[in-house]
């Protein structure tokens, strides 16, 4: 388990400044922050499957397709929260945009963490 947090916070921070690096490239070429969310999102979401696939879970040899198909799952549900709080953050707060990001992406982060390691990338094939 300790292994596996170490690797899902090198691969969930990375994924992190993907998102945060993309929103923040996005919006100040004219898109709104949270179309700009949106992409970051998707772009985020490629680098966190193959790295926690590869690291984090990589010892429980769930199927790729699987594991992409459930991960997808987790990581939509993740980022529906995620853009609700967002939203709630742009609306009801003066923070920053990219504050408000992190923020939300922190606090995220530890139902991603359950979800995956549970679900998304475990071996057997519990629905």
């Amino acid at each position: 388990m300790k292994r596996e947090l170490f690797w899902f916070g090198v691969v969930g921070v990375t994924a992190m400044l993907v998102h945060l690096g993309t929103v923040s490239l996005l919006v100040p070429a004219g898109l709104p922050p949270l179309a700009a969310n949106v992409i970051g999102f998707l772009v985020a979401f490629q680098v966190s499957h193959a790295g926690h696939r590869r690291l984090t879970f990589g010892a429980a040899q769930a199927p790729a397709a699987r594991s992409r198909l459930r991960f997808f799952a987790v990581a939509t549900a993740s980022f529906a929260l995620n853009e609700l709080m967002y939203a709630a953050l742009l609306r009801l707060t003066s923070l920053d945009y990219r504050i408000a990001l992190l923020i939300v992406l922190v606090a995220v982060a530890a139902l991603t963490f359950f979800s995956a390691r549970n679900w998304a990338f475990a071996a057997g094939g519990q629905a």
